[in-house]
């Protein structure tokens, strides 16, 4: 079991406090060094960023896109092998972030992250985020439950809406 600090606090969630604040002064390569091994695993996008280099890129990227962006943890609770943070991600997009040109708008919705760890290094930072939500607030989605959501996707998914649609009628009988 990981040691404890001087508050009595697991010396992982210590590391994982540090790691986030760093993160969010936007201090990269301080926020990489907190690594034993830099690891960035987004599971939203399938995105694995290894090794510092890649890891202050993807950050680098996030900042240039959300330049005031921050994550606001609500919780953080360690597990076995790892810490779990529960919070929100916020932030303004006024850069290109994974093609999509600046759009101005805001953007605040939860996310967790799940810190991996041998023993007491943390090796990997695994995102869990919905990006439709993201997309939506940054105004290139629809919610699917709307009227205009469902008429998006009708349109743009004709033969695949028909073909569940018929299935349907079929398993009705």
């Amino acid at each position: 079991m990981p040691d404890e600090g001087p508050t009595g606090e697991d010396s992982r969630v210590t590391l994982v406090k540090e790691h986030v604040r760093l993160e969010n002064g936007h201090d990269f390569p301080a926020c990489v060094d907190t690594f034993h091994h830099a690891r960035y695993e987004v599971f939203a996008t399938g995105e694995t960023y290894d090794g510092p280099e890649a890891v202050e890129g993807f950050l680098g990227q996030n900042k240039k896109a959300f330049p005031d962006f921050n994550f606001v943890a609500s919780r953080i609770s360690a597990a076995e092998g790892g810490v779990l943070t529960e919070g929100r991600f916020t932030g303004t997009q006024k850069g290109t972030w994974r093609g999509l040109p600046p759009t101005g708008r805001k953007v605040d919705f939860p996310m967790c992250v799940l810190f991996d760890f041998e023993g007491d290094q943390m090796v990997c930072e695994r995102l869990y985020f919905d990006l439709g939500a993201a997309l939506r607030q940054l105004g290139v989605a629809e919610d699917p439950m709307s009227l205009r959501g469902k008429l998006t996707i009708v349109l743009s998914h004709p033969f695949v809406i028909t073909k569940a649609f018929i299935r349907g009628l079929f398993r009705r009988r």
